[in-house]
Parts: C-alpha cells; structure tokens; sequence
C-alpha cells in the first residue's frame, strides 16, 4: 500500500479524499496556487507544495508543476478529484512514465472515453443502447445540415471533448443549426481545446441517470446502483438523489448491468460513472462515462456504506475488488445539495469574496463535505462550490424534510449562496412528486426569487437599529455598558 498520495486538486473534494487516506494511514501531500495559501485544503494537508499563480493553467492544471510537487514530496501516487487534470490522458501518461501511480482509469481509457464520439462507438460494439446520433465528427456546415436531418430535429449539439455544459446547444429547427454548431464549436474551443462537435437526437422530457461502477486490474466489475441528477442549471447538477423516483427494480437491474457492460467493453479500471438519459417510456440510451469521481459520490457512499476513494486507492495499489454484486445493497434514500458561491437572483453569477461568518449544519443523517472556513476567501479563479451538503433517512420525504432543515440551519455570510433556491426547489410540489426531469428549472423555477416578506429578519433588523445609538454610547465611555441591553434582554423569544 502506498505511503504517501499528493491530492492534485483543492476545496472540499481535496479534504475528502485527505481523510480517507489517512483513516488508512497514509500520509497527504497538497498542492495550491498562491490565492489558495490559506485555503483548507493546504492546511489540512501533511504536506502543503505552492505550485505557481491563481491562474489554473499556470498551477492546478499544470502537468510539469504537478509531477515536480509529487517528486518533491516523494508521493508514490496522485489522486486528481475531480475536474483539473482528473480526465486528462497526457496527465496520466505522463505520471506512468514517472513511475507515479495515477488513481484512476488507464490513459487510453480516458482518452477513449473523454471522447464522445468514439465512445458511442465503443458503446455500440459492446450492445449499450446509445442515442440516436452522430458516430464520426464532422466540421463541415453542410455534413451538420444531413446529420440533423438524418437524426430528425430537435438535436442536441456537444463538444466532442468535454461536458460540464459546455459547447452544448439545442436546436430545435434547420434555421438555426449553422448559428448553434458555430457557437458551440468556438466555446468547446476555448473549454478544452478542441472545437470538434457532435450532435444527437434531443430528448425532451427525459432524466439524466447515471451508475456507479467499480473495476479493478483483473476484471472485476461491480455496479453501486444508481443516482439521479436531472435538477440542473445551465446543464450542470445541482441536486442530486439516491435511489431515482423514476426506476422500478426490473428498470435498475438493467442499468446496472448496462453500466457494467459499457465498463467492460471500455477495458475500464478504477472507479467510475456511466451515465443515461432515461426517457418517460422507460427506455434508458448511453450518454457518457465520467472517468473518474463523481461531485456527488457520497450519496452512494450513504446508501451502500462503501467508501468510493477507499476502493479507488485500494484498486490503484493492485489489489482485487473486496466487493462481488451480491454484496452490494442500498439502505434508505440520500439526496446532496450543492452549495455554491453565487447568486441566484442574478442567472447564478459567481460570488466571490470572503466569507466572514459560516455556520454548518448537523444532526442525524447530515454529512457536509465543506472546502472553506470563516475568513477563507472564495476566489474568483475557480470553481465556486463551498460544499455538498448530503442527507440520508428511510425515505424520500424523510430525506427531502431533512434537507430542509439541513439548509435552513446553513449561515454563510459575505459571500451570497444559492442555499434560499435550494429550499424553495425541494420543498416545491413537483420536487415532492418525483418530476424530476432535465428540464425542471426552467419549466418551475425560471423566474424565481428569493421569497415573500421575512417578519424574523425585519424585526431582527428593527432591534439592532434602535439599540445602535445606546451601543454606539456604550462603546464611546459615555454610558454605562451595562445599561445597553442586548436583543436577548429586549426582544423576547425569537430565533432565526
């Protein structure tokens, strides 16, 4: 087993996989720009390696700055989270010929799968139902025109080398095809490098369901059921449940075994997620394999008892799966909420800044996966989620008055946080129902706004501004502090 692991990654998934390395006695070596000094992560951290300027492609995605804080450390492997360099084949070529272990899926694997194109056709040689699509890339306006029309509009136009959102149109007539796959080639361009585009049959009405895979060096292969992320922003997860409301047993037995068909026809090692598009009528198509650790793993993690990251370093070391599928059950219901550092009200535009008071919640059943502390600042450089707030119960509607009660008793103040939408979200009639498709915010929630009159906070704000001159006195010398009463003397019983 492996002494030491640099985490190359930073936030709340870095301080994930920090503890459980050393819950197996390993030691953690962490990398940060010079904006995350003082962030967690590198606080946390055995071993804290500056690698260069905020900018990401001048530290956390720099492969040379990487391999070099790894040599420096001594780490015999690197765990790369999620984003950054975690889909990156060169990275993990290049930590092969270092001879570091890269916690993950072998190179060609993730350059096959990072690229959608001929993942579809892997999915299709190993009989994984597949959308409706595209099976070459294609540059050429007048290719995109057949294409379209051999599939039947609406489409669905992807970057062939990424996701996330990004470089990601849906066109719903011929008129506006040329606009689209301009548009997305240039944003897949600047995202990752590569304005190669694709297109597939849209699904309108569907949910995105993804399966959890683990897969070692000798062939094993197991399934951790599945997870449902249709409540989405701008194509990108914000809500996420264990089990799906919408699969019956017979519909999950069959994704789990597609999911571990696609693993196999991949030659796939490490953990991992294949996710579908599951339409109303119960038929589920291939979408893509996420070659690496989920934002929302701990949902699996609360339902099946198993801890992701200790398999993967498990799976890395050369060790044999401890887990056959007729070990594997899920208990109860678990949903993960993403809380971000943005503003809601203004299309979730990121809120950077400091974070001057945090207040986590806790209880039965209440996990929060957090990056930050008061006083750390958010930095406008990254990804901004602060944490994942994950709850477990018996059921559903347990789960869902759980987090409730989870995010109403979550206080970040300094930066603004989508924590009020959220709420809203899940104590809405369709979230309660189970309606949870891809197209969820905008068909309920495109015009929300924070809600009606708030009489706690007014009275609150009352109170402190008719004691503000008494304070104010009493902190000058000229009266007595003592007779400056606080709202706990004035106000009576309220709470927040």
């Amino acid at each position: 087993m492996f002494k030491k692991i640099l985490v190359a990654n930073r936030g709340e998934i870095a301080l994930r996989i920090m503890r459980t390395c050393r819950e197996m006695g390993i030691a953690t070596v962490a990398v940060y720009s010079e904006a995350d000094e003082r962030a967690l992560h590198a606080l946390e951290a055995d071993e804290a390696i500056p690698i260069g300027p905020a900018e990401p492609a001048a530290s956390y995605l720099d492969i040379e700055r990487i391999i070099a804080a790894a040599r420096q450390s001594g780490a015999e492997a690197i765990h790369p989270g999620y984003g950054f360099l975690a889909e990156n084949a060169a990275f993990a070529e290049r930590c092969q010929a270092e001879g570091i272990v890269f916690i993950g899926p072998p190179a060609q694997v993730i350059r096959d799968l990072g690229d959608k194109v001929v993942a579809r056709r892997i999915m299709l040689q190993g009989g994984v139902p597949v959308i409706p699509g595209m099976t070459e890339e294609a540059g050429d306006p007048s290719a995109w025109a057949a294409q379209a029309e051999a599939i039947g509009y609406p489409v669905l136009i992807k970057a062939a080398a990424g996701g996330g959102g990004k470089g990601m149109r849906v066109v719903e007539r011929p008129r506006e095809l040329l606009d689209a796959c301009q548009e997305a080639s240039r944003e897949a361009a600047a995202a990752f490098g590569s304005g190669a585009i694709y297109m597939e049959k849209f699904l309108a009405k569907s949910r995105h369901v993804e399966v959890q895979i683990l897969a070692d060096t000798r062939g094993n292969v197991v399934h951790l059921f599945e997870r449902e992320c249709s409540i989405q922003r701008r194509h990108q997860k914000i809500i996420e449940e264990t089990p799906s409301p919408a699969l019956t047993p017979a519909l999950r037995a069959a994704m789990g075994r597609a999911a571990v068909a696609a693993a196999r026809a991949a030659g796939y090692v490490n953990a991992g997620t294949v996710e579908f598009i599951l339409e109303p009528e119960g038929n589920f198509y291939f979408l893509e394999v996420n070659t690496r650790l989920q934002v929302e793993h701990p949902i699996t993690e609360m339902t099946t008892g198993v801890d992701l990251v200790r398999h993967q370093i498990d799976i890395a070391a050369g060790r044999p799966l401890a887990l056959s599928q007729d070990d594997l059950a899920a208990r109860g219901h678990a949903i993960e909420c993403r809380i971000y550092a943005e503003d809601p009200e203004q299309n979730f535009f990121p809120s950077p800044g400091k974070i001057v008071f945090l207040q986590e919640p806790s209880g039965p059943g209440v996990r929060n996966d957090c990056g930050v502390y008061a006083g750390a600042e958010v930095p406008v450089e990254y990804d901004p989620i602060l944490s994942k707030l994950v709850v477990h119960a018996e059921t559903r509607s347990q789960a869902i008055r759980r987090m409730i009660r989870a995010l109403e008793s979550y206080a970040v103040l300094g930066v603004k946080t989508s924590i009020g939408f959220l709420i809203d979200v899940l104590a809405s009639r369709p979230f309660a129902d189970g309606e949870t498709t891809t197209d969820f915010i905008p068909t309920h929630f495109a015009d929300w706004r924070p809600g009606g009159e708030r009489r706690d906070l007014a009275v609150i704000a009352a109170a402190a501004d008719a004691l503000a001159p008494r304070a104010r006195a009493a902190f000058n010398g000229t009266e007595a502090a003592a007779v400056c009463p606080g709202p706990f003397q004035t106000l009576g019983h309220w709470r927040l």
